[in-house]
């Protein structure tokens, strides 16, 4: 650039700005701040390119290097996906990152209010829905969530709108043990639900969906054992933690999965049945399960476990690897095919997350006395839907019944699963309130209101693009084709 620069006598500085180098430390909003603190400079534009992308031996996409092991700069990670600095950048432009880094400052000018709950992965759909119930409260929150999940930043807009600065947040990982220890380090509680959430992720990177799931946990505990006084966790368990319940006979009855043993029929799985860890996910997610567990015997941490079934309702961005019920509405709604794997016959237990909030709260309340245990956390065998059951009720609430297919079983998929919570309902006599019907229409409107409102964009299909590079001509047009501009 600076030769191209004197051959034409130009007078412009060049300023130069290192802007991802810590991608590979799990820390995605340092590539954020780092791009705010070049927007800054005083130059006229900002041109942003990897030397990698000079060298034609190398592929890249969008003008982009897309290869992390070796290099960190760039917007997308090796699979073509988008970091976090591109989602933003791609869904709402430069204002969207601006946005992204007023938390932190406002966080700074708030440090003296009464200690907040802390929420991990709490800019997702259950730490939402939890964070405006403690909001609405008058309860202080802190959002401590990494913001990779794509939609997110929506929810985190809308709570900083609904709530103004009474929501701190902290844009990190809880990979990262030492901002972990800050956020927590002045909490008067702790809601885990940061996590790698989907079995088909952690079948094609299982280190990642350890280090997430069980690291991660292990990360938090340690910090909460090292405070002078300890507070009360809850944890979000999984359902996966029992396996694919292959040992339990099925029959099929009124198009659905039913077992042949009339007493699991009635009351659902229970936390009596052995553990049986299943895929990736299921072992990461059981291990941090019994992790916390175990610091709330040694250690005396008044700690709980939700092993959750399917939850469902406002502010989620369900896909297909996880979150089915808001994924099929979704779909139904932006007109797009749903596949279906397996026969659409398997059945799950649905909570409406109006409920599951509901249980946080009594779960927090009796810690004493519930600590050092596990809880199975669903809408038990009298909220049930099977998938064509659910496609039946879109059909009646939309309309027309959304187009689908159908495709192979996937691994770890269990063809029955409904929660036993007789335990959770006698410790505290929770029970649900919302059926499946009325959860359901109640959430496909608040998806309608927010497709109208433009406060939920449903995702474009994927397209693929060429990593076929044409050789430039000269240096010049190599820069000017690389060079992507930010005014």
């Amino acid at each position: 650039m600076q030769q191209i620069l004197e051959e034409r006598n130009s007078k412009s500085e060049i300023w130069i700005s290192e802007t991802g180098y810590s991608t590979w430390r799990h820390d995605e909003y340092t590539q954020i701040q780092a791009l705010a603190s070049a927007l800054e400079a005083p130059v006229e534009r900002v041109y942003w390119f990897s030397a990698r992308d000079l060298d034609p031996e190398f592929p890249s996409i969008d003008g982009f290097h897309s290869d992390d092991r070796d290099y960190h700069f760039g917007l997308r990670r090796s699979d073509g996906s988008p970091k976090l600095l591109a989602r933003l950048w791609e869904t709402g432009g430069l204002d969207s990152v601006w946005e992204a880094i007023m938390p932190r400052k406002a966080r700074r000018s708030n440090s003296k209010r009464e200690r907040p709950v802390v929420i991990t992965g709490g800019a997702g759909f259950i730490g939402t829905n939890l964070a405006s119930r403690l909001l609405s409260q008058g309860q202080n929150v802190l959002l401590y969530d990494n913001l990779s999940r794509p939609g997110v930043e929506r929810n985190l807009r809308w709570l900083r709108q609904t709530y103004g600065n009474r929501v701190e947040v902290e844009v990190a990982d809880v990979r990262n043990a030492y901002t972990l220890r800050r956020a927590l380090r002045n909490t008067s509680g702790v809601f885990h639900f940061g996590a790698q959430v989907a079995v088909t992720t952690s079948l094609s990177n299982p280190a990642h969906d350890f280090e997430v799931n069980a690291l991660g946990t292990l990360n938090l505990l340690e910090a909460l054992r090292n405070l002078d006084h300890p507070v009360p966790v809850v944890f979000t368990s999984t359902n996966k933690v029992y396996g694919g319940l292959e040992d339990i006979e099925l029959t099929c009855t009124d198009g659905a999965y039913r077992p042949v043993e009339s007493q699991l029929q009635e009351a659902g799985v229970s936390e009596a049945r052995h553990l049986d860890l299943h895929s990736p996910y299921g072992c990461s997610k059981g291990s941090a399960d019994q992790y916390v567990i175990d610091y709330a015997r040694t250690f005396g941490i008044p700690a709980v476990v939700f092993r959750m079934s399917c939850i469902y309702g406002p502010h989620q961005m369900g896909t297909e690897d996880q979150g089915w019920v808001a994924h099929f509405l979704i779909r139904a709604l932006d007109n797009q095919s749903i596949t279906l794997y397996g026969d659409g016959l398997q059945v799950r237990d649905v909570l409406f997350v109006d409920d599951l909030v509901d249980a946080f709260e009594l779960a927090r309340a009796n810690i004493e006395r519930l600590s050092g245990q596990a809880f199975n956390m669903g809408g038990g065998p009298q909220n049930t839907l099977s998938l064509l059951k659910l496609l039946d009720f879109i059909e009646q609430i939309h309309g027309s019944r959304p187009k689908h297919s159908f495709e192979a079983w996937r691994p770890g998929d269990q063809r029955y699963y409904v929660s036993n919570t007789q335990k959770f309902h006698e410790a505290t006599g929770w029970a649900p309130k919302v059926d499946p019907r009325m959860g359901v229409e109640r959430f496909y409107e608040w998806l309608k209101s927010a497709q109208a409102e433009g406060t939920l964009a449903f995702a474009a299909p994927v397209v693929r693009r060429s990593r076929k590079r044409v050789k430039p001509k000269n240096r010049i047009e190599k820069v000017a084709r690389l060079a992507k501009v930010a005014k």
